[in-house]
């Protein structure tokens, strides 16, 4: 539930989304087609652990501290 509730903060902003796009490889169709698949909910885990601000604003949006995000990101990829 976690990685679903960061994959919509992401989308939420346009300049992240497509970042998360590009890096990812991912098209729109993927990122919805794939809401339930945990390799894309842990790419979007990741996205955030790789860059800082993006991890502590993330962290403050959905009220959880950042080494909660990184730790569901180390259990997808687990």
């Amino acid at each position: 539930m976690l990685a679903l509730s960061a994959l919509v903060w992401v989308l939420g902003d346009e300049d992240r989304r497509q970042r998360l796009m590009d890096l990812t490889g991912m098209a729109p169709e993927e990122l919805r087609a794939g809401l339930g698949d945990s390799a894309v909910l842990c790419a979007v885990l990741d996205f955030l652990c790789a860059h800082e601000p993006d991890l502590i604003a993330a962290s403050d949006a959905l009220g959880v501290e950042p080494q909660v995000l990184a730790a569901a990101s180390e259990r997808l990829n687990a």
